[in-house]
């Protein structure tokens, strides 16, 4: 169980958050939604809107003083605040709008805890920084990865800023990851929880620095304290100069997928 009072309060702040927002999610889905378009065939809904303020009213009553940047909203509060929050309220819009259950929502306190809450089973797998659990009905347990599914989640979704040097698409053909992993193709962060859980053995993404976004912050950070690997695509450190995310439950996977990524495996 978490143990530092200042973390433990963050972290359940995060957890808070996030169920206030999932049971938004809950209470909208099967209802006619509103769409409002954000350009190149990206869209939110009006499910999305009443999420984060759901999750803003929570993070505001408890830490006033910090910023938040929301998907939807953008940034809030102080252009100087030393803490900032990163708020992705349904992540999956596009699942959630056409009738699938398969979404997330993710809250960060940046460079601190985390949580991402999966609405239609309840679960909510968070970090204070340090360790990582899944909370349920019957409390709060430890979340331990492993890659004995084999089963390997790829975001396929543009854009692909790696190419040509990586595709993940070529990945999926790879002579190698045929024979070791099978595919999972996703278009929710909840992948990266089920990475932390052991449901997953990986997951593979191209782009760039996520670590500020407010769609990966919250996975990545769970991944980390969890005791996941979690690289780039070309192995480097996540961060400024990041390149996607390579995050696999342990070592011996990882390095087999970054050597078939590198062309070598």
């Amino acid at each position: 169980m978490i143990n530092s009072n200042a973390s433990h309060d963050d972290a359940e702040i995060a957890v808070a958050a996030v169920r206030a927002g999932a049971e938004v999610v809950r209470a909208r889905y099967g209802q006619r939604l509103t769409r409002i378009d954000k350009g190149a065939g990206d869209f939110a809904t009006d499910a999305d809107v009443a999420a984060e303020e759901a999750i803003l009213d929570v993070i505001r009553a408890a830490r006033p003083g910090d910023a938040v940047h929301g998907e939807e909203g953008g940034r809030r509060g102080a252009d100087d605040a030393a803490r900032q929050w990163l708020v992705d309220p349904l992540c999956g819009t596009l699942n959630y709008a056409v009738g699938h259950m398969l979404v997330a929502v993710n809250v960060a306190l940046r460079g601190g805890p985390a949580a991402v809450a999966d609405p239609f089973t309840g679960e909510v797998f968070f970090t204070d920084g340090e360790n990582a659990w899944v909370r349920g009905d019957e409390g709060d347990t430890p979340l331990a990865p492993t890659a004995a599914t084999k089963l390997v989640d790829v975001n396929l979704d543009a854009p692909f800023p790696s190419a040509p040097g990586f595709r993940a698409v070529d990945l999926l053909a790879h002579p190698g990851f045929v024979a070791r992993f099978r595919p999972r193709v996703v278009s929710t962060t909840l992948a990266l929880a089920w990475v932390a859980t052991g449901s997953r053995a990986a997951y593979v993404t191209d782009g760039g620095d996520l670590t500020g976004s407010v769609h990966f912050a919250a996975g990545i950070a769970l991944c980390r304290d969890a005791g996941c690997v979690v690289t780039g695509v070309d192995g480097a450190p996540v961060g400024q100069a990041g390149r996607g995310l390579l995050v696999a439950a342990d070592a011996e996977t990882h390095g087999l997928l970054l050597s078939m990524i590198r062309g070598r495996g």
